[in-house]
């Protein structure tokens, strides 16, 4: 869809707009189901980051009044298919800015996202570098089951068996690949997401302060 590039262009920069050594970006990322939500709240409540959903925001901005992207938006998200990055991106800086501007918050938890590596590359080149990736590894009966749970109470359109099968293979064709860029770079941190949600956050908590990131006072 050309006409969306021309009308929101991601960012042209020479370098990112934000600087890692003032702001942290954490990407986190696992499959549909593989627990991110409950984690990123724990890392809020203990650590003082921001939690920003790329899904959350792109659901919002679908509902927003006005959207010139709002049908697309539901388009791609009903078919479980990556929404153009020139719309994540910008919706994702315009958070951060606001973040960091309202609140003084210049720590991200940035959650389902980069869901494909073009995401990766033209966010880290025109918003921030990120510190490194959460990765919660899940197998695959695990998040189905958990899914079809939520989607009992969830409302959500996408929780329902048919989505949740184009979500897994989307998955695994285009977000691992990212998985593995940054692990090459020693820039993952991979944590088991099949035990309880309190053991899970256990890990979580060592392995950041493996990274040297510490809980707010």
């Amino acid at each position: 869809m050309p006409a969306i590039t021309q009308e929101l262009p991601a960012p042209n920069r020479t370098k990112p707009l934000f600087d890692s050594n003032d702001v942290t970006v954490i990407f986190v990322l696992g499959g549909p189901g593989a627990g991110k939500g409950t984690q990123c709240a724990n890392l809020v409540r203990d650590y003082g980051f921001k939690h920003l959903s790329a899904g959350d925001l792109l659901r919002a901005e679908q509902d927003r009044e006005g959207s010139q992207f709002g049908d697309m938006i539901k388009e791609y998200i009903r078919d479980g298919k990556i929404v153009p990055m020139e719309v994540t991106v910008q919706l994702l800086e315009n958070a951060m800015q606001d973040a960091i501007d309202n609140e003084g918050n210049k720590r991200f938890l940035i959650d389902g996202f980069p869901r494909k590596m073009d995401q990766a590359l033209k966010f880290e080149e025109a918003v921030c570098l990120s510190k490194f990736t959460l990765f919660f590894d899940c197998p695959e009966d695990v998040m189905q089951e958990r899914l079809l749970n939520r989607g009992k109470t969830s409302g959500r359109s996408d929780d329902n068996a048919e989505s949740i099968k184009k979500r897994f293979k989307t998955f695994v064709e285009t977000s691992m690949p990212v998985v593995k860029h940054y692990e090459k770079e020693g820039k993952v941190v991979i944590v088991d997401a099949t035990p309880t949600p309190e053991n899970v956050y256990e890990d979580v908590k060592k392995k950041f302060a493996e990274k040297g990131i510490e809980e707010k006072a």
